[in-house]
């Protein structure tokens, strides 16, 4: 059989089950009481037979699109959003939803971003996910309220759009105690000089880090510049200059961390016998071809995609309440990624 010529009643004879209980298995009907088993009794023969539910035919029934909405701004530019979008898709794939992508700017204005939703809207999407280029606080576009929407990687000022964010406090935390552990106890900070909550929740990761491992904080071992890669390079000369620079850097990002080598590599220091370093994003054209490989804390950018596609589904299904969710951003783990730049100091 093709797929044009198979037929409802062809799985569920396969299948030995009834037509409504196929209905319901392959229309994932939340109320329906139907085993394990026969689920994938019945998965099993429409893939075999080659069967899928028609699209048509479900819009009409539930009123649904089966498309949903993804705002993603800097696409083209930025690493982290195909990362994003992967998540995403693949999740929404898994649900039989597909994805409708429009490219929106950081330096938009309230009305492009209100545009760019009305956008989707026309297309009668089912849900949006609203994702920026960086983690940061933002006021949603008013019509966003419109239909079940998920912010990802930034909180709404209003609390009133869900969002899912990224553990920035535990990852650096970790960050500074892998160095910590591996017996250093003069470490640098290069941080970034934009107010974001990455920022903040990183700095003070590593002053209450060095805190909880008895050690001093320092304030002039915490050097601050854009969070790009020449950034990270004044910002290392200044830091391991001098005759009392510190044994180990916690770099705030992975572009950083690459000029910050290469300050290193002009001082005549070697990496990591004579400093250490650790970064931040897992970057992995950049963190995995530097030389030595950099230990960085990845950023959950597939991990927040995905989520934020189940949960927009389970709310336009009617299977949970994303206003409740609202009050507090979701917060995922931001693990380590172990590499060669960290060694125990010189003694």
């Amino acid at each position: 059989m093709n797929n044009r010529s198979v037929g409802i009643k062809d799985v569920a004879a396969a299948a030995g089950v009834s037509v409504t209980t196929v209905s319901h298995v392959l229309n994932d009907v939340a109320y329906a009481r139907v085993g394990v088993e026969t689920r994938e009794r019945v998965h099993e023969a429409a893939q075999r037979l080659g069967y899928g539910p028609n699209r048509v035919a479900r819009a009409l029934r539930t009123q649904r699109s089966g498309m949903i909405g993804f705002i993603s701004e800097e696409i083209a530019t930025t690493p982290h959003a195909g990362r994003i979008i992967l998540g995403a898709e693949e999740a929404a794939r898994a649900r039989g939803y597909n994805l409708m992508i429009i490219n929106s700017t950081s330096t938009g204005t309230d009305d492009s971003r209100e545009s760019d939703v009305a956008d989707l809207l026309d297309r009668q999407v089912d849900g949006i996910l609203y994702a920026t280029m960086y983690h940061r606080k933002l006021a949603v576009p008013k019509n966003l309220a419109t239909l079940p929407s998920v912010l990802v990687d930034s909180e709404d000022i209003s609390h009133t759009v869900s969002c899912v964010i990224p553990d920035e406090f535990g990852g650096a935390r970790s960050a500074v105690q892998t160095l910590i552990d591996a017996g250093h106890s003069r470490i640098g900070m290069i941080n970034n000089t934009d107010d974001v909550p990455a920022t903040h929740a990183r700095l003070q990761a590593f002053r209450e880090t060095l805190a909880a491992a008895g050690l001093p904080f320092h304030e002039d071992l915490v050097q601050s510049e854009h969070s790009e890669v020449p950034g990270g390079y004044e910002a290392a000369l200044r830091l391991l200059g001098t005759d009392s620079r510190p044994t180990a850097v916690f770099c705030y990002n992975d572009r950083m961390a690459m000029g910050a080598y290469r300050a290193a590599a002009e001082l005549g220091l070697r990496i990591p016998q004579d400093v250490s370093f650790v970064g931040f994003d897992n970057q992995q054209l950049i963190a995995e071809n530097l030389y030595p490989a950099l230990t960085t804390v990845a950023l959950p950018h597939y991990e927040m995609g995905a989520w934020a596609i189940e949960n927009l589904i389970d709310a336009i299904e009617g299977k949970t309440d994303l206003a409740l969710m609202a009050h507090h951003p979701t917060i995922l783990d931001c693990p380590l990624v172990r590499r060669d730049s960290i060694a125990a100091p010189r003694q």
